[in-house]
């Protein structure tokens, strides 16, 4: 009996059905990184105000300050005091950094393989067309020696 599939491999499976339907297109790219935002910063700020009350007297103030750290703003207005908050911020900063920088490069790539799998639908991938044309070229080159006959030197060469 076969193994049911990893965790793992489940949400890889959802993710690319779900990239896949939507063929990554600009609205829907927008909304992945806002959700993503929003649950950074929800989650962040609710975690902040439970680790430093005394900073951050309400979740709204939590929240506008993890809104400027993953955004990398960073006011100052108000900093967290404890310890483990700056170490919460820290973990903020580096992700919300890590994060626009790999959801960028993944959107990026999608769009770039979707322009090429367009071009070369149509037949007019420029890359596809340069490197048929070298093809040819070399074709050529092949076929001079045994057009020239066996002991044909190349151009150039002195006897």
């Amino acid at each position: 009996m076969a193994e049911p599939p990893s965790p793992s491999l489940k949400i890889d499976r959802w993710i690319d059905r779900r990239l896949g339907s939507k063929a990554l297109r600009p609205r829907y790219a927008a909304r992945v990184i806002a959700v993503t935002w929003l649950a950074a910063v929800l989650l962040f700020g609710v975690l902040e105000r439970i680790v430093d009350p005394d900073t951050f007297d309400t979740v709204w103030l939590a929240f506008w300050w993890a809104l400027q750290t993953v955004t990398t703003v960073g006011y100052g207005d108000v900093v967290p005091q404890d310890t483990a908050g700056k170490a919460i911020g820290a973990v903020l900063m580096l992700g919300g950094l890590s994060f626009l920088s790999i959801i960028t490069a993944i959107i990026t790539s999608a769009f770039v393989a979707r322009r090429q799998a367009d071009l070369q639908a149509r037949g007019d991938d420029p890359v596809i067309r340069r490197l048929d044309e070298i093809a040819a070229r070399l074709d050529v080159m092949e076929a001079a020696p045994h057009e020239r006959g066996r002991d044909a030197r190349p151009p150039g060469s002195s006897s």
